[in-house]
């Protein structure tokens, strides 16, 4: 007879509860190999496609796109004997379980399934199959109530246009039949076109979005830095007037054709060099262990805005990279977290971060510390204004930065120096020849 496995919602190695559908790969009736890509997720934080660990046909799918699924709920039913003969619609009493027979997942994670074919005890008495028992003709699903509240209405193409085109779902109004959604209420979303709908007006002038994914987890990650560790924020106005006409010259040189260096690059190397002269910025404070953890390598983060919200991708051993090497790396990055496609592990172990409010002409700000860290640096806009140079007023190329620092790790002294370091590396970018 068909053996049923059930592929339940895994836990992707990030301490995850619960995830949303974006989309499936597979339909019933789909043959499956082992790693094969069946579903794309949406965890608190990130986009993870989930491969199956065993090879057969697809019965059944028990979720729709859109839902909340919780860590261990089976989303999806295959067949690891297709080949067996067919059920009848009422299955028949199994043997007594023996020993269960298990499949480990060839992937880095998923979960255990059970068999349902088992051998018998001698003399015992059969008994129904634990597991799953052969179903009847496959119907479609009723989807289940999701546990984030609203889920938008759109068909598969709609959603996977809205995801192409960086729309979120949750934040429109559908103007077809019934409140769905449809493709010209994407693209007129993606064009910054507001939706016009012949709904007739409840007189309410609120829309609500349920909390869930990058949002719900960036707001406990902020609240929890917020009340944990004591804030303390210092600025430093700059002139990099230096540091642009170095990036000019680099634009032209040969060894750096292609690259894209920005202001941010240096940032990056300052952040890096004045790390290893003031290592308590790099440094963590257990509270459980009542230890300072010390970093002998920098993992910076670097924190991207993208349609799915804010998240904070890390350049990992950043301090062992020359200007160009950051330079690639960073790129890379934010192409990636714009596309969505920033892994969970990715975003894990990071040592100091650098946040850039300057790309939306913002002067500066007071950043909040990333859990897991004790200080985090604050890039403004780089802006046109009057400054003196031996004693004359001229136009120079001004920059504010601002640090934040957990004070259970770093006095004032150590902050103050950490922010000058890194101000007088990007007045004067040959000042790192000193470092």
């Amino acid at each position: 007879m068909p053996t049923y496995k059930q592929f339940p919602l895994a836990d992707t190695a990030e301490g995850l509860t619960e995830a949303d559908i974006l989309s499936w790969h597979v339909k019933p009736g789909d043959t499956v190999t082992v790693n094969q890509i069946v579903v794309e997720i949406e965890t608190a934080k990130a986009a993870v496609e989930l491969p199956i660990p065993w090879a057969g046909v697809v019965t059944e799918l028990h979720v729709e796109p859109g839902q909340t699924v919780e860590v261990g709920t089976p989303i999806l039913t295959i067949d690891v004997d297709p080949g067996g003969a067919a059920a009848p619609a009422a299955a028949p009493a199994a043997p007594a379980p023996a020993e269960e027979e298990e499949m480990k997942p060839l992937v880095g994670y998923g979960s255990k399934a059970v068999v349902t074919q088992r051998r018998a005890r001698k003399g015992a008495e059969p008994a129904p199959v634990a597991a799953v028992a052969a179903p009847p003709a496959p119907v479609a699903p009723a989807p289940a109530a999701p546990r984030g509240g609203y889920v938008p209405l759109a068909k598969p193409p709609v959603r996977k246009l809205a995801k192409d085109l960086g729309v979120d779902l949750h934040a429109l109004t559908g103007t077809a039949d019934g409140g769905v959604i449809t493709r010209e209420d994407v693209e007129r979303a993606a064009n910054g076109t507001p939706v016009v709908t012949s709904t007739v007006d409840s007189g309410t002038r609120e829309r609500r979005v349920p909390i869930k994914g990058v949002r719900k987890m960036t707001a406990a990650a902020m609240v929890q830095s917020a009340y944990t560790a004591p804030h303390v924020t210092e600025f430093l106005t700059i002139d990099v007037t230096p540091m642009m006409e170095f990036r000019e010259k680099l634009k032209k040189s040969r060894e750096f054709a292609g690259v894209k260096v920005t202001p941010l690059t240096f940032a990056a190397k300052a952040v890096c060099l004045a790390a290893k002269r003031t290592p308590d910025v790099n440094a963590v404070w257990d509270e459980q262990a009542q230890e300072i953890v010390y970093k002998d390598y920098v993992h910076l983060g670097i924190a991207a805005a993208t349609p799915r919200g804010l998240i904070v991708p890390k350049v990992r051993d950043a301090d062992s990279m020359s200007l160009k090497e950051l330079a690639q790396a960073l790129t890379q990055l934010t192409e990636t977290a714009r596309e969505g496609k920033t892994s969970p592990a990715d975003m894990a172990n990071g040592t100091i971060t650098i946040t850039n409010v300057g790309v939306f002409g913002v002067d500066t700000g007071t950043p909040i510390i990333n859990p897991g860290e004790s200080a985090i640096l604050c890039l403004g806009a780089i802006k046109d204004q009057p400054w003196v140079v031996d004693g004359e007023i001229k136009v120079r190329k001004v920059l504010q930065l601002s640090l934040s620092f957990d004070h259970r790790v770093v006095d004032g002294q150590q902050g103050s120096e950490f922010l000058a370091d890194v101000g007088a590396l990007l007045a004067d970018p040959a000042m790192a020849m000193t470092y």
